[in-house]
């Protein structure tokens, strides 16, 4: 059975910004890891680090550019992430990797450019 699906899936749920929902995809003791900032592991310490985007602006879009899976379910994804902060949008281009267990997600690991995404941020903030 493929994950991909369920990548597809825990994706759409971001643009919805429901924390219940996105929360739903993960094992207990997943590991979500945005590099470079150190990972978190847990399912609390991961619905912190996912409470801190969804609620970072007003609206939520990731688009998905590319999707695969490897014979072990593992999915990778290059994507643009974006998120709407004081009307303006933030863009940032992705680079996910998703395993799973039992249909839940154990480790999702999101490779950015932190510059980019404080630079962005800067320029927001400064805006407003």
């Amino acid at each position: 059975m493929s994950n991909i699906p369920t990548v597809a899936a825990f994706i759409a749920a971001w643009g919805k910004q429901d924390i219940e929902e996105i929360m739903g995809f993960f094992a207990e003791n997943a590991i979500y890891h945005n590099i470079p900032l150190d990972p978190v592991q847990g399912i609390e310490a991961v619905r912190q680090t996912i409470t801190q985007f969804v609620t970072m602006g007003s609206a939520i879009e990731f688009d998905t550019h590319f999707i695969a899976e490897d014979a072990n379910g593992v999915v990778l994804t290059e994507r643009t992430d974006k998120f709407q902060i004081k009307e303006q949008w933030l863009e940032l281009p992705v680079m996910g990797t998703f395993e799973f267990a039992d249909g839940k997600i154990t480790k999702w690991r999101d490779y950015f450019d932190i510059g980019q995404f404080q630079q962005q941020l800067a320029a927001i903030n400064a805006a407003a």
